[in-house]
């Protein structure tokens, strides 16, 4: 199953987009100007495709600054990050701190990572 090849073509069709906009490094939101009806077809699409359960929350990292609310200088983000979102991993927790200020952090990439930890979690 190429989780990548899917995921582009699932995009390509709910945004009408050229599939060679969505990389790996694509931002979702930033980028792709997906708004938040596109993400509600993109999870549908995404169950159909993979048979897996999508928790919007945790996809499209939602409640990521509320996740950071009160964490301190001492490192505490990043492991709330890991905490908070168990298909992240130690460095894109790292590139998603240093990209706060851009504004949405959600990449293709996540989306991957989720798919994968999620059939993971069904045995597939």
């Amino acid at each position: 199953m190429d989780i990548f090849g899917e995921i582009r073509e699932s995009l390509t069709e709910i945004l009408d987009i050229d599939a060679e906009q969505v990389t790996l490094e694509t931002y979702v939101i930033r980028e792709l100007d997906a708004e938040s009806i596109d993400l509600l077809e993109l999870s549908v699409a995404l169950n159909s495709r993979f048979k897996v359960e999508i928790n919007d929350d945790e996809i499209y990292l939602k409640s990521l600054r509320t996740c950071l609310n009160g964490a301190g200088a001492n490192g505490d983000a990043g492991n709330r990050i890991l905490r908070q979102f168990p298909f992240i991993n130690g460095e894109r927790a790292g590139e998603i701190l240093s990209d706060l200020e851009g504004g949405p952090v959600l990449k293709v990439k996540d989306l991957m990572s989720y798919v994968s930890w999620r059939a993971g979690k069904n045995g597939c």
